[in-house]
């Protein structure tokens, strides 16, 4: 097994000292680079924010007495009335204090209803099953929304937990996140020095290969109850048992932690949750030469780099989507070609940030004891947009679109895969397109990154890799500027055969976009994307299996790579997990257990 893990304490010293030595072979000084128009402007664009992106929103104003008998002013504006979500809670009291606005959160959207009445002018009213109660917010002691917004706590509790504020907080950041975000934000040219330093120490810094498995030893292919149909291999491969070295996933039926390639093995105590190995190498031959036009060929490095991936069955399991605590931001990519972006504009949606809105980095506490996993979401703004190609030509660049709690928080485009949720508990995974517009008031999240690895072919119906895989610039896979740049990638799948519908995580060890695609291929997936690349923190799954038969709350953690447990803390001992225990500054999908099914 070889896994050359090159990320060592050191490297952001290597990147701030190339950084400062590129600075010095000019006029010795750093200059900072040129920040996008943020000044006050007399346009309507200009005043936007995230608010003004939601169509569907509704608002009510009351009038309002607070304590001391000051009067003033309280709105709430239901930002997706469908989803029932998020909500944003706005106290005017006129001269007598300062306007202040709440991000809220309705932990119960299904059944519980969150409305400003006359009757009540001193705090909300909240409804579920035919039960009103009055939530004193800013009435007789007025303290606790200021309690709640000067506390700590990313979730703070409200009105007996029927209610939750969500306050600004600061993510965590590894070093090598902190050292990489300065560069590219505060140094000229520093795009270019992380991408040196990228292609200079982590080119094949994570391949792994499996260890050896002795001759004659013997590995059971039966497959578990439930599991998606095992991928298409050449025959010569399909019986030769490996040991994956680093897999943190313990696995039912994997004695000694030898497996097949290509077969599901139940993850244990996760029911609905499956893991599988496999080297490129060994897929069918049909597969891999099939579609030349669409992949590039393999080379040596990535056909015998090991790939994990997890499928989550998506009868008993669903799937939610929060962004950051910074990323991703909603400003101008860097990318764009400087025709396509309006200077007058923070963004290409009008807005520079999601204020007055809050992204928590966590997951929220309705969803803690049902959590099965967690892993990294899509690229950061930075790098989230086309340089090159017809779609950076369109909408602005064609800026990569999320949406958290059926708000917009950055338009979806079209022609890019996306993965979305739907208010009826469906899961979906396609490139967008104009015509899908009648969804959006029913999209509980969404997340764009790049385009389709793999997508039905138009005329064909077969699935086939991705139009622009193979093209490295209209694609934005990132890379080296000769185009054959391995590293490590993730990326996402859905599959979706005669035993079920599975949403399948993927990880790859030294791949370039072609490999990805060939192995989604080979596993029967319909339809894959991106997801984000080259380090453990932006590849990070954990899963959460019950310890001695508790909830998802007293679970212990299982990372994808073992690796991936630098990205946790420690406190007393004690390990806490990335996304559930702490706030982080990436987004997240969460893999949870349904209460029904869709």
């Amino acid at each position: 097994m070889a896994f050359r893990k090159r990320r060592s304490p050191w490297l952001p010293l290597v990147l701030l000292l190339l950084a400062l030595r590129g600075a010095a072979a000019g006029d010795g000084a750093v200059p900072l680079p040129a920040a996008a128009d943020r000044s006050d402007r007399s346009t309507p664009e200009a005043a936007r924010t995230v608010i003004d992106l939601q169509p569907w929103r509704r608002s009510h104003t009351i009038a309002v007495r607070g304590r001391d008998g000051r009067t003033g002013t309280a709105t709430l504006v239901e930002l997706s009335p469908i989803i029932n979500r998020w909500f944003l809670l706005t106290l005017d009291w006129g001269g007598a204090g300062p306007r202040r606005q709440y991000h809220l959160e309705n932990p119960d959207p299904r059944a519980q209803r969150l409305q400003l009445a006359d009757t009540a002018p001193k705090g909300l009213v909240i409804t579920r099953g035919g039960r009103r109660v009055d939530c004193d917010l800013w009435g007789e002691d007025g303290t606790a929304l200021p309690r709640a917004a000067g506390g700590a706590l990313p979730y703070a509790p409200l009105c007996g937990g029927r209610l939750l504020l969500r306050n600004a907080v600061v993510g965590h950041r590894t070093t090598l996140e902190s050292t990489t975000d300065f560069l590219r934000d505060q140094l000229w040219n520093g795009e270019a020095v992380v991408g040196f330093v990228r292609r200079e120490f982590f080119a094949d810094a994570f391949v792994e290969r499996p260890d050896t498995v002795p001759a004659g030893a013997a590995v059971s292919a039966a497959e578990p109850p439930g599991a998606p149909r095992p991928a298409r291999l050449d025959p010569d491969a399909a019986g030769r048992a490996m040991v994956p070295g680093t897999l943190g996933i313990a696995l039912d039926g994997a004695p000694d932690g030898r497996v097949l390639p290509g077969r599901w093995y139940a993850a244990s105590g996760l029911p609905g949750v499956y893991a599988s190995a496999i080297q490129p190498q060994a897929i069918a031959p049909a597969i891999l030469n099939g579609h030349r036009g669409r992949a590039n060929p393999l080379d040596g490095m990535e056909a015998s780099a090991l790939d994990y991936l997890v499928a989550f069955d998506l009868r008993t399991l669903d799937l939610d989507f929060a962004v950051g605590t910074d990323h991703p931001r909603v400003d101008w990519s860097p990318r764009v070609p400087a025709a396509v972006r309006d200077s007058a504009l923070p963004g290409p949606d009008g807005i520079g940030t999601i204020a007055p809105l809050v992204g928590t980095g966590m997951v929220p506490p309705p969803l803690a004891g049902r959590t099965v996993a967690t892993f990294t979401g899509g690229f950061k703004r930075a790098h989230g947009a086309f340089r090159y190609g017809d779609l950076a030509q369109r909408n602005h660049g064609s800026h990569y679109g999320f949406i958290e709690a059926g708000v917009v928080l950055s338009a979806l485009q079209p022609g890019l895969a996306t993965l979305y949720g739907l208010d009826n508990g469906s899961i979906r995974m396609e490139t967008w397109s104009a015509d899908k517009a009648a969804l959006l008031p029913h999209i509980r999240f969404a997340r764009q990154n790049g385009v389709a690895l793999v997508e039905p072919d138009p005329v064909s119906g077969e699935v086939a890799p991705g139009a622009l895989v193979a093209r490295w610039g209209a694609g934005n896979w990132s890379g080296s500027a000769d185009e054959s740049l391995r590293t490590l990638r993730a990326g996402a799948c859905l599959l979706d055969d005669d035993r079920g519908r599975f949403l399948v995580y993927g990880y790859f060890s030294s791949a370039t976009p072609s490999a990805m695609a060939r192995v989604f291929q080979s596993y029967g997936c319909r339809y894959a994307m991106l997801l984000d690349m080259n380090a453990l923190e932006h590849t990070y799954l954990a899963l959460y299996p019950p310890k001695d038969g508790t909830d998802a709350a007293g679970a212990v953690v299982e990372h994808l790579v073992r690796g991936m447990a630098e990205l946790d803390k420690t406190t007393g001992g004690r390990l806490v997990p990335r996304f559930v225990g702490y706030p982080d500054n990436r987004d997240f999908f969460t893999v949870f257990r349904r209460e029904d099914r869709p």
